[in-house]
């Protein structure tokens, strides 16, 4: 909602409460992250994700991709493109 709203800054402090983290709200906060212009934050939230044992999904990837595009990472996103593919099996 803060996101939607904005107030990224607001999402993330949220984020940061709360007790259980699952792939919807990493999937959230990473595409939020992505489209106010924050990529390198949405990147460091995946690595993080990953770290915590959370599998992410499609929506954790199209978050993912953004903000490659968003900052201009061609070949980073590549490789998280051949991630999703090859390792986590996800069609895209």
């Amino acid at each position: 909602m803060y996101a939607k709203c904005a107030s990224i800054d607001q999402a993330l402090l949220e984020f940061s409460k709360m007790r259980e983290r699952d792939v919807i709200t990493h999937g959230a906060l990473i595409t939020a992250l992505a489209d106010h212009g924050r990529p390198q934050e949405a990147l460091e939230l995946f690595s993080k994700m990953q770290k915590e044992g959370v599998k992410p999904n499609k929506v954790t990837f199209l978050g993912v991709l953004n903000a490659c595009s968003y900052a201009g990472l061609v070949e980073q996103g590549y490789e998280y493109f051949k991630l999703m593919t090859t390792i986590f099996k996800i069609e895209p």
